[in-house]
């Protein structure tokens, strides 16, 4: 692969570290404004997934600055705002001046989800694409696992208020994110149909290695969808396959997992210093089998994948319920480290990379958006929920809940998903009428 490629991959990859460190950063700190500010379990809820309503804002309009800014210009920006609220979210002196700051980091987690798939997905060679937008995801692992580790660490040294520090160390590599952000060019597909700057696009394409000329050509001939509403009955499919990946993704629990993986392991009746050093068993576990999917996604292709996650989801799922059922809750943890792998392999490999390729060119910012807004609308009302049902329903069925869930995206995959590995974007659209 070219190096300046896998340089610009790697470097917007990195918004997906910010990501995952926001992500999981919260279950170190959840705890601990539940008891300094006296939360019920709603408004608990509330504080931890108001994040993720701000993701969903994020991600609904992430494609707007993503059109008229750029793609490049909108991720200096999201890193200036991680930088910002992960300070502001770390002083807030009361839970309502919390929750604001949670809100506008969403919007950044929101946006980066839209627009740094659709960044790496506009400047790699088919051949590569999979592996390239995974490096996204391999980022957001990565981030959750550092977010762990430095929770745990964090716990041990810094006293009463840990959860501060462990919010406000987010604003380092945000600021390194922005700054390194300067240095990377924009996508040749968004100079060509936005700005009407082919010399530039040129330019980008030939440090690339690729034949600009003809890619210029092909991403003009596919330009016709920049003046079409997304919301058009020829989108329909893609449409259709885009909610129904990221309404999987939700409700395999994966988000109640990594929002509350300590509390989880406590109600497996593990103290908190044993399930904060679980949840770093969490995020090693996820780099890895992340690191595997991106190994195979161009490989196997992207279908494969998905089978292997869901056999993986609804055997682990159902052995967790299973075990919650039983006196002996030794086996938790690891059936739950057997959930995160077949996450990581499956459909933590695969959705952004899917959502990225699904619309053509005009409207793919657009439809990776309402993709992603699915995702993260779920992701809220599944943290918002979780802490009431957790207290107030047996595990037993809340996993069983999610296994049958699997099952429903097993046959989801069976009998709707295409097949994108090695497509052309130019080609997507009439790959998908023909599947």
């Amino acid at each position: 692969m070219n190096k300046k490629l896998a340089l610009w991959s790697i470097t917007v990859g990195l918004g997906g570290l910010l990501f995952g460190l926001d992500v999981a950063v919260i279950s170190g700190a959840e705890k601990a404004i539940q008891t300094l500010w006296s939360l019920t379990d709603w408004m608990h809820g509330t504080a931890i997934a108001m994040a993720l309503y701000g993701t969903a804002f994020g991600a609904a309009f992430g494609n707007i600055p993503a059109n008229t800014m750029g793609r490049k210009a909108t991720l200096i920006w999201i890193g200036i705002l991680f930088f910002v609220t992960s300070i502001g979210a770390a002083v807030a002196t009361d839970v309502y001046t919390f929750m604001f700051f949670r809100f506008v980091s969403g919007l950044s987690i929101g946006a980066s989800s839209v627009v740094a798939p659709v960044y790496i997905s506009e400047i790699a060679p088919p051949k590569y694409r999979g592996r390239m937008v995974v490096s996204f995801q391999l980022n957001i692992v990565a981030g959750i696992l550092i977010a762990y580790l430095s929770n745990y660490l964090i716990a041990k040294i810094a006293g009463e208020n840990d959860w501060r520090w462990m919010l406000g160390i987010v604003a380092i590599p945000s600021l390194i994110f922005s700054l390194l952000m300067l240095v990377t060019p924009e996508t040749p597909r968004w100079l060509v149909l936005y700005k009407k700057d082919d010399a530039a696009a040129k330019a980008v394409l030939q440090l690339t290695g690729e034949d600009a000329e003809k890619v210029i050509a092909d991403i003009k001939s596919s330009s016709s969808t920049i003046t079409e509403s997304l919301f058009n009955k020829k989108f329909i499919k893609p449409l259709l396959l885009a909610f129904l990946i990221a309404f999987f993704n939700q409700l395999s629990g994966i988000n109640a997992i990594i929002y509350f993986a300590p509390k989880v392991f406590e109600m497996a009746g593990i103290e908190r210093s044993g399930a904060l050093l679980s949840t770093v068993g969490i995020g090693v576990v996820n780099l890895v089998f992340t690191i595997s999917g991106w190994y195979l996604i161009d490989r196997l292709g992207r279908k494969l994948l998905m089978y292997i996650g869901s056999f993986g989801y609804i055997l682990s799922l159902s052995l967790i319920a299973f075990s919650f059922n039983s006196s002996d809750h030794s086996m938790i943890v690891y059936y739950v480290f057997m959930f995160i792998a077949s996450h990581a392999v499956g459909q933590g490999a695969v959705i952004w990379v899917f959502l990225s390729e699904l619309f053509p060119n005009g409207v793919r910012a657009s439809g990776t958006s309402f993709g992603s807004l699915t995702h993260w609308i779920f992701a809220a009302l599944i943290a918002q929920v979780f802490p009431y049902f957790a207290n107030h329903v047996l595990p037993m069925y809340i996993f069983g809940f999610f296994a049958v869930m699997m099952v429903l995206q097993l046959l989801y995959v069976w009998k709707m998903m295409p097949e994108t590995k090695g497509i052309a974007l130019e080609d997507m659209e009439r790959s998908m009428v023909m599947h």
